[in-house]
């Protein structure tokens, strides 16, 4: 019994020490998140390559060399069409501005009976002149200090050359590190630990590859749908949309409101608005019925408040590097918390019987003696009386 308890408290030191050291280096480790997320998307590709004949560095090769073109590709096309959606955008923004100042904002003074000064804009645009100097003077020191200073540039090239490097490595060398982490481990934990791998394999195959398609399509039916309606933002909020569809909801309310917005300001009627209303309702139902059961499936199992919290405290922990990988580690974590629901079923402080409780005892007594004399009353017919007859 000291034996066992001495191994977990180590077991347990173990896992709060590679916690702690994550924490701890989470700046430094946004590179080798990406490449490793690169290089797990990248191998079940490489292992196919590999039964059909291919050594793995050569596999390993062929794989890069799709994805660079696949990157290139999507790159060529997309770059000039975002250019063109923010261009028209910035463009269209006097246009926005108007209909916020003189339709908007108007329209809600009326329905909700707000005081007009609530809304005044030019006391808006006097705040705004008031504080600019100041703004300006927070920008100015930090544009100084950037360009004193030329490590986040460095660090950024460092970053975008780090990436496929660390990344080739890695989806070269996976199977053997896979294997060598699994010889490391404790042979007491091996088998349960081996099995939770194997099970969060399952639920991050089925997530990050499934939602990845998921986004993908999404953005093009959206941004193909919005641009048929005739909105010249269209393509950019069908982009937006699918890019944040991996938050539940959170990607159709933005692209939603959006394209309502760009509707009524660009034709100002409800025919389009209408028309923006029937995009989304089949881009959800398209997303619930056909896109996420069949990409993703329901391995998962992550409530949709449980996404939102992931996320939140994901970016609140680790900045940009926790959002990325929040979603990966909350499926992570549910598969150890499914597991550990069971062991927690098969255990004695679940499965045995405990003693009766005696006031629990008491009060059951109580209520079936009172039940017990209701119903006997009720039952039993009353002796007769005197002048029913004699007593025998």
């Amino acid at each position: 019994m000291t034996h066992d308890l001495s191994r977990r408290w180590q077991l347990l030191a173990i896992v709060l020490v590679i916690g702690f050291l994550i924490w701890l280096l989470a700046p430094v480790l946004m590179p080798f998140a990406v490449a490793g997320m690169l290089a797990y998307l990248g191998d079940p590709l490489a292992d196919r390559l590999e039964r059909l004949g291919l050594n793995r560095t050569w596999a390993v090769s062929i794989v890069f060399f799709v994805l660079t073109l696949l990157l290139i590709g999507a790159l060529l096309l997309l770059v000039p069409l975002i250019s063109d959606q923010i261009e028209n955008l910035v463009h269209n923004l006097p246009r926005y501005v108007d209909w916020i100042q003189n339709t908007a904002l108007p329209w809600l003074q009326r329905k909700l009976n707000l005081d007009p000064d609530a809304f005044d804009t030019s006391r808006l645009m006097a705040a705004i002149r008031a504080h600019i100097g100041s703004i300006g003077a927070v920008a100015t020191t930090v544009l100084g200090t950037v360009s004193r200073s030329s490590i986040g540039a460095v660090m950024w090239l460092t970053n975008v050359v780090l990436v496929p490097v660390v990344a080739f490595y890695l989806l070269r060398d996976w199977d053997r590190l896979i294997a060598y982490i699994d010889s490391v481990l404790p042979r007491s934990v091996q088998p349960t630990v081996a099995h939770l791998a194997r099970e969060s394999d399952a639920v991050l195959g089925a997530f990050v590859r499934g939602q990845l398609l998921v986004m993908l399509a999404l953005g093009i039916f959206y941004g193909v749908a919005l641009t048929l309606v005739g909105l010249s933002v269209g393509p950019l909020i069908g982009m937006v949309a699918g890019l944040l569809s991996f938050v539940p909801y959170l990607g159709f309310m933005v692209g939603f409101g959006a394209a309502i917005i760009a509707a009524l300001v660009q034709y100002g009627d409800w025919t389009h608005p209408l028309m923006v209303c029937g995009v989304f309702i089949v881009g959800q139902l398209l997303e619930g019925y056909a896109l996420v059961p069949k990409l993703v499936g329901d391995k998962i199992g992550l409530h949709p408040v449980a996404v939102i919290f992931a996320v939140l405290a994901g970016g609140y922990l680790f900045g940009f590097l926790g959002v990325l990988l929040a979603l990966p580690a909350a499926s992570v974590i549910m598969v150890l918390l499914r597991y550990l629901v069971e062991r927690y079923r098969m255990s004695e402080l679940y499965q045995e019987a405990g003693a009766d409780d005696p006031v629990i005892a008491e009060v059951d007594v109580t209520v079936n003696t009172a039940d017990g004399t209701a119903q006997g009353s009720a039952a039993v017919p009353a002796p007769p009386g005197p002048a029913g007859g004699s007593s025998p």
